[in-house]
């Protein structure tokens, strides 16, 4: 099927697409479901902007260090095996989060363990879908998975505050997180096959070290992978609106109804990008994805003004909007590396992306401790725009890409994806 010609009801005929697709959008509600959750409760009680800042990204810093070795367990088992076991995983974690008698320090750490098999998940996922989707329908998943990706996390925001609000228990939603992992779990499980990966073909080390850091030597030995990773990464500061909603409401004098608002606008933007980018030719893709990400950052410099709350939801979603820059970026990664590196390299560029999250709102809070927190917003947004375009030089993401080692024929692939032992 041409890459033109792709359309989101081929990709929804998919059934091993449909499985991958529910776990994890519904997972991803009972995550936002937590973070909501841990945001409100740390500004109410502490009213600090850097503490509220700290406990939100350290749900994205720590896979920095078990990224390059976890990632590689997604080209050495069966994918499938590998995302309901880390599933598995994390319900028990956040079952044991959700235990009213924890305290809060053994919370903190629960809160850091839970995180650091993500990017694991997300390699076995990403590499995953091109075997699913095998042709031109791939663009157009990844669009579709991202969008609606965004649209859970609008729908965690909104029920998470809900919940806490009506029941006064953020220990209900961490539970009702952990069940959201089980049942993502068990579709994986029984839903998909087990997706083996391709013998390496780049000639790492079978040693358990190369071979786990065979993924960091291919991106950063290549200029485009390095690149398209490093473009994505710049999400780190506009990413940083999500932190600072609580303390911006504040400085508007806006109640903790805003609150789930502005950490929905730019999610909003988001969907309805990644929903536009969907469907463009693979040239128009690679002359706008730098384009973009500059701009991503130019709404939230206007921030510096404190519009009101309609003026900052609709910047922070014009924002988001123009952050669709990632599905480009993501989609031109991934097709570059060889299936039986797959999981290494974009665990590498997951866990970087995750940590440049971290690290942002991090920076974004310390910020906001010496200023305001519309000025601190706006020296992110302009950080990230001028690192895009540094990025874009540097790199050259608008020429030609250079050649990857061939992958092996498809025919390879859906023999070694036949069912077997998980």
């Amino acid at each position: 099927m041409a890459a033109q010609t792709a359309r989101f009801r081929d990709v929804f005929a998919v059934g091993e697409f449909r499985v991958l697709w529910i776990a994890q959008t519904q997972s991803r509600i009972g995550d936002q479901f937590a973070r909501v959750a841990l945001a409100l409760l740390v500004f109410e009680r502490t009213s600090s902007a850097a503490l509220t800042a700290l406990v939100y990204a350290s749900t994205y810093l720590p896979p920095l260090l078990v990224a390059p070795l976890l990632a590689g367990l997604a080209d050495r088992y069966p994918r499938r095996t590998v995302m309901w076991t880390v599933e598995v995983l994390r319900a028990v974690l956040i079952g044991v989060m959700a235990i009213p008698a924890v305290p809060l320090p053994v919370l903190a750490v629960l809160v850091v363990a839970v995180s650091c098999p993500d990017p694991l998940f997300s390699a076995a996922r990403i590499a995953t879908l091109p075997r699913v989707l095998p042709d031109g329908r791939y663009q157009v998943g990844m669009s579709i998975s991202s969008s609606t990706d965004g649209i859970a996390q609008i729908a965690g925001f909104a029920l998470g505050g809900v919940i806490v609000a009506a029941t006064g228990s953020p220990h209900l939603v961490l539970a009702l997180d952990a069940v959201s992992f089980l049942v993502s779990a068990a579709l994986l499980r029984w839903g998909l096959r087990p997706h083996l990966p391709e013998p390496d073909s780049a000639g790492s080390s079978s040693r358990a070290s190369g071979f786990a850091l065979a993924g960091i030597r291919l991106v950063a030995g290549n200029r485009n992978l390095m690149g398209l990773a490093s473009l994505v990464w710049m999400f780190g500061f506009f990413v940083v609106p999500e932190a600072m909603a609580a303390p911006y409401a504040a400085e508007l004098g806006e109640g903790e109804a805003a609150v789930g608002l502005l950490m929905a606008a730019d999610v909003v933007g988001m969907v309805v990008g990644a929903l536009l980018v969907a469907r463009l030719r693979t040239g128009l893709r690679r002359r706008l994805t730098v384009p973009l990400a500059f701009a991503a950052g130019l709404p939230l410099v206007a921030t510096l003004v404190a519009p009101g709350l309609p003026g900052t939801v609709a910047l922070w979603a014009l924002s988001g909007l123009l952050s669709s820059y990632l599905v480009l970026a993501q989609v031109r990664f991934v097709q570059l590396v060889p299936d039986g590196m797959r999981a290494r390299a974009v665990g590498f560029a997951a866990a970087g992306l995750q940590t440049a999250q971290g690290l942002g709102m991090v920076i974004a809070g310390g910020l906001a401790e010496a200023m305001s927190p519309s000025a601190a917003i706006a020296v992110c947004g302009a950080a990230g725009s001028l690192g895009a375009v540094v990025i874009g030089l540097v790199f050259g993401l608008a020429t030609p890409d250079e050649p990857q080692a061939p992958e092996r024929s498809q025919a390879l692939a859906e023999d070694r994806t036949e069912p077997s032992r998980a």
